[in-house]
């Protein structure tokens, strides 16, 4: 699983465009083993990145659940909170 790639279901807010386009390059970009596809492999890459965010985006819109929605910010406190406890405390 590629690690800069987020769980985008059940926040409030919502998922927005950018991070369900910003996880689908990521993952596109891994499957390809590409950071930056050549000309020739452009078009193809872009076309996947547009497919795997339409199926990103028709997923989220079809699951439920009865969870409450999670907030980034508590989400994100706990990340830090992992990351630190494995790597240490980050220096400023």
């Amino acid at each position: 699983m590629c690690r800069n790639i987020k769980t985008l279901f059940n926040f409030d807010p919502p998922a927005t465009e950018l991070e369900i386009r910003d996880a689908s390059l990521q993952f596109v970009r891994k499957l390809s083993g590409f950071n930056v596809p050549s000309k020739a492999n452009e078009a193809a890459f872009d076309r996947a990145v547009e497919e795997v965010a339409a199926s990103a985006r028709a997923l989220i819109r079809s699951l439920v659940t009865t969870a409450e929605p999670r907030n980034r910010e508590v989400e994100a406190a706990k990340a830090r909170a992992r990351s630190a406890e494995r790597f240490g405390p980050r220096a400023n």
